[in-house]
């Protein structure tokens, strides 16, 4: 038994959810103001599914209301180490409470399963410095850009050199759709290809068919094809409450020229704005990095990223990605392989890396 704060004076039993209790969850997220889309408990099928990874749901529960909790995957694998993710593949995730005061317990919960599953550390990924005393990454941001009520709005907006760059994608005859997954054979074909070129291995098409399955009204695809009918630039979209994220978004670099990428951006914010979001979030980036700039051309502004660590021995912060030396070389080969390997062998090497 756990004491809450001394205004609530009541007591909480920590247990992980069984599927009869996820509507129980799904409404507790719902109504938290800070909880994002991949807090919502689909994620565990769509984890499982996509990755054959174990998603746990670590709740707070005082009679039969949820108080607090956190989703939590469990990634273990000989090559990348065995740990625990709230949430991995994606922007967001972490703890969510309506007591400040179930926080730190919360934590002490998920170091306890992370010791029960022999994870040798634990990260959560936040929008707010909720564990200060905890080693911390600062190193990312996410953009994101208030839309105004209508595109033109927004266009009126832009500087003069952004205005000519969306320009040259109708001059050039690009065309566009949008649509679900009658566009993800395409879509999937660039992000693959692109993915190859940036020597990072792709994930499974299951993992978008999957999410458009789950989030039929918020979920879509927006596809660039030259004037020829050839896909070269797509992005997936995924709103929910005020916000359109996209988390993943690829153009095929030979036709960058015909400004196919500033075309893909300019249709999703359309979009953004019909759809009446108020806010499109481009995703994350490291500060004053290329991708960073471009997100910055558009008008986004940064909102830092608190991703903490409790580590299980004293070392460096886990460093699972591209910018590790260790990865150099693995990078370089990855980038001479065919396409279709890398469409084979991706996902099941990506599965592993959060």
């Amino acid at each position: 038994m756990i004491q809450l704060s001394p205004s609530t004076q009541a007591t909480v039993v920590w247990k992980l959810l069984e599927e009869a209790e996820l509507p129980a969850w799904d409404n507790f997220v719902v109504a938290h103001p800070q909880a994002s889309v991949y807090h919502l408990s689909i994620w565990r099928h769509i984890v499982a599914q996509a990755f054959g990874k174990r998603c746990y749901l670590l709740a707070a529960l005082q009679g039969k209301t949820i108080r607090a909790g956190l989703p939590l995957v469990h990634m273990h694998s000989r090559l990348f180490g065995n740990f625990l993710v709230s949430m991995p593949y994606v922007n967001y995730g972490g703890v969510l409470t309506d007591d400040d005061a179930l926080a730190e317990p919360l934590l002490q919960h998920a170091i306890a399963l992370g010791q029960q599953l022999g994870a040798q550390h634990l990260e959560l990924r936040h929008l707010d410095h909720r564990y200060p005393q905890l080693p911390t990454r600062q190193d990312k941001v996410s953009m994101w850009l208030t839309l105004p009520s209508t595109a033109d709005a927004l266009f009126a907006g832009f500087k003069a050199k952004l205005r000519s760059q969306v320009r040259k994608g109708e001059k050039n005859n690009l065309q566009i759709s949008i649509g679900a997954v009658e566009l993800l054979k395409d879509f999937y074909t660039v992000f693959a290809r692109n993915m190859r070129d940036l020597g990072t291995p792709v994930y499974g098409k299951a993992l978008f068919r999957l999410i458009l399955e789950a989030f039929p009204s918020s979920a879509r695809i927006v596809l660039v094809m030259s004037a020829t009918g050839i896909p070269v630039a797509g992005a997936f979209l995924l709103g929910y409450r005020e916000r359109l994220e996209i988390p993943w978004a690829s153009s095929l670099r030979e036709y960058n020229h015909l400004q196919s990428n500033m075309w893909l951006y300019w249709h999703c914010l359309q979009y953004a704005c019909a759809q009446g979001y108020r806010i499109f979030d481009f995703g994350r980036s490291t500060r004053d990095e290329s991708t960073f700039k471009f997100k910055e051309q558009w008008g986004a502004q940064p909102v830092p990223n608190y991703w903490h660590y409790h580590l299980r021995t004293d070392g460096p912060l886990p460093g699972l990605n591209p910018h590790n030396p260790k990865f150099r070389l693995a990078i370089g080969l990855w980038r001479r392989l065919p396409v279709p390997l890398t469409r084979l062998l991706g996902p099941s090497i990506v599965k592993h890396l959060p």
